[in-house]
């Protein structure tokens, strides 16, 4: 009966060992430096699109607090105005930019328009979404 060892696996250093191949597969995975402006562009809408909806649940949830009186809801406007909720407040910002701008990047390439400028397109996105981040924080926090 011949072997159907997989050539990786033939010099295994100890039983159930597969080499480093399946690590390198996992890296390359995550590796930003190859993609492509379309793959990045997707992979954010949908890590953003996470966040949002999670960020949606926790709003209802607080809103809730509405329910139990005027005491319960000026108890919460005091804990949202420390250091910590105000720094959340800004990545719901960027993520909201950052969403919203490339959703219309993605409709516009979607749409046929300005296919070969996607990666202009998408550093055009987050440069516009991180100046929007700078004059949206700074008013978050000074407000």
């Amino acid at each position: 009966m011949a072997s159907t060892q997989h050539p990786s696996n033939s010099s295994k250093a100890y039983p159930g060992h597969v080499g480093s191949r399946p690590r390198q597969q996992m890296l390359r995975w995550v590796d930003p430096r190859h993609k492509s402006a379309g793959y990045l562009g997707f992979i954010f809408n949908r890590v953003a699109g996470i966040g949002l909806v999670l960020y949606l649940y926790m709003h209802l949830i607080v809103l809730s607090t509405l329910t139990r009186g005027p005491e319960a809801w000026d108890g919460f406007v005091a804990f949202a105005k420390s250091p910590l909720i105000l720094a959340m407040d800004i990545v719901l910002l960027a993520g909201l930019l950052g969403h919203g701008l490339n959703g219309l990047r993605v409709a516009l390439v979607g749409s046929g328009i300005a296919v070969k400028q996607q990666r202009t397109l998408l550093n055009g996105v987050l440069v516009l979404a991180g100046v929007l981040l700078l004059i949206g924080g700074a008013l978050i926090l000074v407000l």
